[in-house]
């Protein structure tokens, strides 16, 4: 369906949009990977803006909690139990009907991400763990694609652009993945509204810079947020590219696209149960996870083993990094249980 450019009128009114560059946004396709807190927001500013095509990827559905910050949900989506890529699918489409909007209920990883990012202009990042993140770099340095990191906990946020040949990518920043149960996540550090509503705001603003050709404005900074102190602050990272030894960029080592490293499921037998484990993680600090998730959960810990409860799953979490989930037969909400609360 072709677009209307009185729609975005006053989009096309503002110094660095003109008709032309409209035109450009009109002509790209987007990929947003997650569809929470950051990734319900994005979308409806990246569908409200005139972009051509949106591809949507998440592996959840949608829970009570959810509504607090995901503000493209809402009470008949959790009673529909429709998945979180379906529901956005179905506002946003109502939201604009000229744009193509298309929702992927799955996990990306090493196999299908070539076929999920077939011809996308850019990638957004709503996504919950550095996993996928360490393979969306991977993929965007090796095949030249811009991407804008972001994310939030508490009132704090980061967001930071990767364009291949121009900036730091984000193993420069962050070499190696971070061990488990050292990073907070929203399910047991708690998040607030706001901070995610003003991270993806900043996420699709460089996006629409980057899509309109707008290279002198983009950020070359990491960009960190603390909105309950309000304060904000530009981390000078241009030196990264040039001082660092970095895996990706410099010696194009694409462990995580190669499934070198990532995270691996078994589902076991006889079980309603999954073993998810991180390959790249080598001993895990448990005491330090148990004082972790003691605010969430009782939790039961010695040298050998962590366990405790969340609703209807069970974990077990052993100092190698692996961790048996009981309660569930898919991967999908394994890999997901697995990263909202041990944080990877």
């Amino acid at each position: 369906m072709e677009q209307s450019l009185e729609r975005y009128s006053r989009q096309i009114l503002f110094q660095h949009i003109d008709e032309d560059r409209q035109k450009k946004l009109i002509d790209s396709t987007v990929l947003l990977i997650g569809c929470g807190a950051l990734g319900t927001v994005s979308s409806s500013y990246l569908v409200r803006a005139g972009i051509g095509q949106l591809r949507i990827i998440d592996r959840d559905f949608i829970e009570e909690n959810n509504l607090q910050r995901q503000i493209l949900f809402d009470e008949d989506d959790i009673l529909e139990n429709v998945p979180k890529a379906i529901a956005a699918q179905k506002k946003l489409q109502r939201i604009n009907p000229n744009i193509k909007v298309e929702g992927f209920v799955t996990d990306i990883n090493y196999s299908n991400i070539e076929e999920l990012t077939k011809d996308v202009d850019i990638i957004i990042d709503g996504t919950d763990n550095f996993e996928t993140r360490f393979l969306v770099n991977d993929y965007c340095v090796k095949n030249s694609i811009p991407w804008v990191y972001g994310a939030c906990i508490g009132s704090r946020g980061v967001v930071m652009n990767i364009i291949p040949s121009m900036t730091p990518c984000l193993r420069c920043v962050f070499e190696t993945m971070p061990q488990i149960g050292s990073f907070p996540t929203c399910d047991t550090a708690g998040v607030i509204g706001p901070i995610a509503g003003i991270i993806a705001s900043f996420q699709v603003t460089e996006a629409i810079k980057i899509l309109t050709g707008n290279y002198d404005s983009v950020n070359k900074n990491l960009l960190e947020i603390d909105v309950w102190e309000t304060n904000f602050r530009q981390i000078d990272i241009s030196e990264l590219k040039d001082t660092n030894n970095c895996p990706t960029c410099k010696l194009y080592n694409y462990e995580f696209l190669k499934a070198e490293a990532g995270i691996m499921t078994t589902l076991l037998c006889g079980k309603n149960a999954i073993q998810v484990m991180s390959r790249n993680i080598g001993n895990i600090d448990l005491r330090h996870l148990e004082r972790r998730l003691g605010s969430i959960a009782d939790v039961s810990c010695n040298d050998f083993m962590l366990k405790f409860n969340i609703k209807d799953h069970a974990f077990t979490v052993f100092p190698d990094g692996r961790a048996i989930i009981t309660g569930t037969a898919d991967t999908r909400i394994a890999k997901s249980l697995y990263s909202k609360y041990l944080g990877m």
